[in-house]
């Protein structure tokens, strides 16, 4: 049955390892489910198309990947968002040291509800726009680096470009594997992980 989504509009103490994962692969349970013709809360055509399906995550567990787009080519409004079947999680934050090639391929699970900061580079923060995936710690790095290029292209201050430039730098260096990073996520209620023995995980 397709879940409600409401639309919405434009190392501490006791921390400990995350069980090392034996693969990745995400298995496809139930699904998809559409539900077309809904009213979009952007153009108010009944041109939204609602989608959902439910995946086996190694080492998170099953999951409901949500969505909605509007199908009208003069609106383009979407939305997505990742929820953990398992209730009652409690919140969760996971801190990730990078420093290999090989940490690209890391499974990343991110809801709409989470915050993935990157010290001295930047932060993907939660809000009215934000959108949950499943994703891997390239792809988390990608994301960041558009943001970056973003802001690069929209200032006019010229040393507000050259420090864009250096950060875009310093990821690209770190996905080649020639440069350590940290990575902290957390996510108040739950729907979030770093999957990775790497990943140390705390409350």
């Amino acid at each position: 049955m397709m879940k409600h989504m409401s639309p919405t509009k434009k190392p501490a103490k006791d921390s400990a390892p995350v069980p090392a994962p034996k693969k990745q692969e995400v298995t496809k349970v139930e699904g998809p489910s559409y539900i077309k013709g809904e009213l979009c809360p952007f153009c108010n055509k009944k041109t939204l198309a609602l989608m959902e399906s439910e995946m086996d995550i190694p080492y998170f567990g099953k999951a409901y990947i949500f969505s909605m787009d509007c199908e009208n080519p003069e609106c383009g409004y979407h939305k997505a968002d990742v929820e953990s079947a398992e209730e009652g999680r409690g919140s969760a934050k996971y801190t990730l040291e990078i420093d290999s090639e090989e940490d690209m391929k890391i499974r990343v699970v991110k809801s709409s509800s989470a915050t993935i900061k990157i010290p001295h580079i930047g932060s993907i923060e939660p809000g009215e726009a934000a959108n949950g995936y499943v994703t891997n710690v390239e792809g988390i790095l990608q994301r960041m680096k558009k943001q970056i290029e973003r802001l690069r292209d929209d200032s006019e201050d010229e040393d507000d470009k050259k420090k864009a430039k250096n950060m875009l730098k310093k990821l690209t260096r770190v996905m080649w594997g020639q440069e350590k990073l940290k990575i902290t996520l957390e996510d108040p209620n739950g729907n979030s992980a770093i999957i990775s023995p790497k990943a140390v995980k705390g409350k």
